[in-house]
């Protein structure tokens, strides 16, 4: 599983990525391979205001669908709208080509309490077999 090491990831699955005040984020390996197949993403619109924990987006798979929450408050500035069209590039690229959208920080220091990599890793449940 891929767990960019440079990446701030949040207990349900989103990654942050921070550069200049703005976070760019998408779900993480691990979710999509949980969700497999995804069919579907709705996404924020501009401007919206966001709080930590808000549901701004939603997944869709052919096993199910799964909420999209805010890892960090601020202003929704940009959404990818290549995923709306092409959903299974999260699949194929979660952390490059499949984010969702960027969030201008309005508290950059929310970001200290996301998880690093480690302990991202640490919280997720041992492989399964199948």
């Amino acid at each position: 599983m891929n767990i960019p090491r440079e990446l701030r990831y949040t207990n349900t699955h989103e990654w942050v990525r921070v550069k200049g005040g703005v976070a760019t984020v998408g779900i993480t390996d691990y979710a999509q391979q949980q969700l497999s197949e995804i069919t579907y993403v709705e996404l924020p619109d501009l401007n919206d205001q966001v709080n930590v924990s808000d549901e701004v987006a939603f997944v869709e798979s052919v096993k199910a669908a799964s909420d999209v929450y805010a890892p960090v408050s601020g202003t929704i500035i940009e959404v990818n709208t290549a995923v709306a069209d092409e959903p299974e590039r999260i699949n194929r690229d979660p952390y490059g080509e499949g984010w969702l959208f960027k969030i201008r920080m309005s508290d950059p220091k929310e970001i200290a309490s996301l998880l690093d990599a480690d302990r991202y890793e640490e919280q997720l449940p041992p492989d399964e077999e199948e």
